[in-house]
């Protein structure tokens, strides 16, 4: 008896030494911007390959999962521990308490932190430009023509040929756009459990940080999956903010040379060019600028905001979008839910470092 008792005590002790030890680093990890920096080039890598190869042996997302039965644990725990194990109330509240803080550790540990890492422009030092209605004018321009040069009906997506083509595009522009490399030549993209649910709340897809893996809506139209893909996995590759994501998978998409894809890529910014012309335009130049955009592709946005709409629930929407907005803000993406919209900047700024480097290139020629 007493040995169980002194193997038991040991395995306490060094169970929450190892929780103590882990949960400083976390949070030194989010002050220290070296550590965060070298988490997110040395560390993640290592950890997501690990994660994700152990998720992908699962046809199901496991992700899903686990956070499924963690929240059931959580709430029912405490009262079978009481009536059925007899447990005092301060030793229940006190092991919930430890597993939700393993579970905070483990969140950031197999990738939050990437939340520290430095942003696009800190990465590849291309200058942020804080752009003017002219400039935006002119990104329009060329935008409303490449999207309806890329226009095709897209009834049928190929999902391995957009896995080929994204991991693809990855590869080429890691090293110029400072984002890692798919960690396997065939990411798998799973189907999120509780897709009606998820519909409820607008959400196409998700990253599963703890075992590293990306869920995409069972609902998705074709149109979207493309861009949906090639953004989840922009997550996976470390990337955390979603104006990020936005950005890579619109860069992945549109240089491929798969019409379909391409087409994915140019309309899934739509939306927020549209938002953001109609806030810095006059109402006279924004009715000019949707009628320059082909009637099918205004047709295809109006088809897609009629089908989400039929499966959105207000209630449970606003919800998740005020928790999914607090979640973003607690975690140094200030603008929370807006973060989405800022794609167009770092498009704009990235435009710009482009032709200016070309320019260079020509000069020096």
């Amino acid at each position: 008896m007493k040995r169980s008792i002194t193997i038991y005590g040991k395995t306490f002790i060094i169970r929450h030494l190892i929780l103590a030890v882990l949960f400083l680093f976390v949070c030194l990890v989010q002050v220290i911007p070296q550590w965060g920096m070298f988490y997110s080039q040395n560390m993640y890598p290592r950890i997501a390959s690990v994660l994700s190869s152990f998720s992908d042996l699962f046809p199901f997302a496991v992700g899903d999962l686990f956070i499924a039965l963690s929240l059931i644990g959580i709430i029912v725990y405490p009262i079978y521990a009481h009536r059925i194990l007899k447990k005092k109330w301060k030793n229940i509240w006190l092991n919930d308490l430890e597993y939700i803080i393993w579970i905070y550790v483990w969140f950031y540990m197999a990738w939050g932190l990437n939340y520290s890492r430095p942003n696009f422009f800190q990465r590849t030092g291309i200058v942020y430009v804080s752009y003017t209605p002219s400039d935006f004018q002119d990104f329009v321009n060329d935008y409303i023509e490449k999207l309806n040069s890329a226009y095709t009906e897209t009834n049928a997506v190929g999902k391995g040929l957009v896995q080929h083509e994204v991991v693809n595009q990855y590869n080429l522009m890691a090293d110029s756009l400072a984002i890692h490399r798919p960690f396997h030549s065939s990411p798998r993209a799973k189907t999120m459990l509780f897709t009606p649910f998820i519909s409820m709340v607008g959400v196409t897809g998700s990253m599963g940080p703890f075992f590293c893996e990306f869920t995409l809506n069972g609902d998705l139209l074709p149109l979207q999956y493309p861009a949906t893909y090639a953004h989840e996995l922009a997550h996976r590759l470390g990337i955390s903010s979603e104006a990020e994501a936005n950005f890579y998978a619109y860069q992945v998409c549109t240089r491929s040379q798969e019409k379909s894809i391409r087409f994915s890529g140019y309309f899934s910014i739509l939306g927020h060019v549209l938002s953001n012309a109609y806030r810095l335009m006059p109402e006279e130049d924004y009715k000019k600028l949707l009628n320059r955009i082909r009637p099918e592709i205004i047709e295809a946005a109006r088809k897609e905001q009629q089908y989400w709409n039929e499966k959105y629930s207000p209630i449970v929407g606003k919800v998740q979008d005020w928790i999914y907005d607090l979640y973003l803000k607690g975690n140094k993406i200030k603008s929370g839910r807006k973060n989405y919209s800022e794609v167009i900047g770092l498009i704009i700024s990235y435009d710009k470092w482009k032709d200016k480097f070309n320019n260079n290139s020509n000069i020096l020629k």
